[in-house]
């Protein structure tokens, strides 16, 4: 029975040590991706334009050598009774220590997918991407109200993507430049906590025309470099679920069990030690 009980223990062990030996293997990102090729990390590359949905806000400016003619058709512009151009000024509420400012010179696209746009009217953008949109602009505006062809810039004000779960800072996170990988985001929430899942990660996106994705995500795979799913687009929420063993730690016994196993650990507690008083006495 002594050599059963010793093997056993030799071989739990045995156990916890190759656990412990394979558990490492998962933590870093994208093991090995330096075996990837340059050409076929050149041609996963292209960063696609991104696409307009409801409820984005735009920046538009129009442009020309004719900067007065121009003026109408950009947000928050007028021209004076003198023929200068002039600004809108942007109100301002103060609530408290805090000032929100109203700002009259972005586009809201609508739940029709639309923007209104000054002088020319409603004009579909949701599903386009930023060139297309500002092509569409660019008809509408020349030859019929212009005599020459204006320039049109188009910034998303909104690229925001927000990660949850198990990382050191969840929050949302906003690009300035209409871009972001899904490493940076997640460098941006402080890094995965060594307990986040980096094989099962989440991924929830809406798209411009309505429909959702749901995708299970592998940072431990060096092919994930490749994904369709590594550049994110506006609007996109990950979520880092935590893993089994920090799954196993938020376990939370019953209260009413953990009562009962309080109230029969004292008591055994009791009868042991009055026990130990009878067998002393009778000593």
């Amino acid at each position: 029975m002594r050599h059963i009980n010793s093997f056993a223990l030799f071989c739990c062990a045995i156990s916890m040590l190759l656990a412990s030996c394979s558990a490492p293997k998962k933590v870093p990102y994208l093991v090995e991706a330096e075996l990837l090729s340059q050409q076929t990390l050149t041609d996963s590359q292209a960063t696609p334009d991104p696409v307009i949905t409801v409820g984005d806000l735009l920046n538009i400016e129009v442009t020309g050598v004719n900067m007065a003619a121009m003026a109408p058709f950009n947000k928050g512009k007028y021209i004076d009774n003198d023929g200068k151009i002039g600004n809108f000024s942007r109100s301002s509420t103060n609530l408290g220590s805090s000032s929100l400012e109203v700002s009259t010179e972005y586009y809201l696209v609508n739940a029709d997918g639309c923007i209104d746009f000054p002088v020319v009217g409603k004009i579909k953008v949701a599903g386009l991407s930023k060139s297309e949109v500002a092509k569409s602009i660019m008809d509408a505006i020349y030859p019929k109200y212009v005599t020459e062809k204006p320039t049109v810039d188009i910034r998303l004000m909104n690229f925001r993507v927000t990660v949850a779960g198990a990382v050191k800072q969840p929050g949302v996170y906003q690009s300035k430049n209409e871009r972001m990988t899904f490493l940076e985001a997640i460098s941006m929430a402080g890094d995965l906590d060594i307990k986040g899942d980096r094989e099962n990660i989440l991924l929830y996106r809406t798209n411009a025309d309505g429909t959702r994705e749901v995708h299970r995500l592998n940072l431990h795979d060096r092919d994930f470099l490749l994904s369709p799913y590594y550049n994110l687009q506006q609007n996109d929420f990950i979520y880092v679920e935590p893993n089994s063993s920090m799954r196993q730690g938020a376990w939370q016994m019953n209260p009413a069990v953990s009562a009962t196993i309080t109230i029969v650990g004292g008591m055994s507690s009791l009868a042991s030690l009055v026990i130990g008083v009878i067998n002393l006495s009778k000593n």
